[in-house]
């Protein structure tokens, strides 16, 4: 990333989010304002920073509201991550992070069942050959 200041429209190229969901995080106080405020809008690597976070942790299964309550700061500090383990078949163990909402778990427990069940039809076919 070579630039240092973005215009709204190429934080959002930038980012590969829409102008309108970056004002949204704004409004939300997800993202600071611009550091220059008008029609000649300036957004900076803190922005950039802040919106690919935001989106790294939604695609966790964070919701905005908790969201808004982490500090960018706080974000970019290495941090221990628990992790669940889940054997699906033997020598096939899948980690989960501990972490993530309770709905994002019970979809992941869901997918991993079915693919154990995949995998036990596919050890009992081919016990059966």
């Amino acid at each position: 990333m070579d630039k240092e200041s973005w215009t709204l429209s190429e934080l959002a190229e930038e980012t590969g989010l829409t102008a309108r969901t970056i004002r949204y995080y704004i409004a939300r106080g997800l993202v600071d304002g611009p550091e220059v405020a008008g029609r000649g809008a300036v957004y900076g690597r803190r922005h950039v920073y802040r919106l690919v976070e935001i989106q790294r942790l939604q695609s966790e299964g964070r919701m905005l509201a908790e969201i808004a309550a982490v500090d960018v700061d706080t974000t970019e500090m290495l941090q221990a991550v628990v992790m669940q383990q889940y054997e699906i078949a033997e020598g096939v163990v899948v980690n989960v992070r501990g972490d993530l909402a309770p709905w994002r778990v019970k979809q992941i427990r869901q997918a991993l069942a079915k693919c154990a069940a995949e995998l036990r039809n596919m050890a009992d076919s081919s016990a059966s050959e």
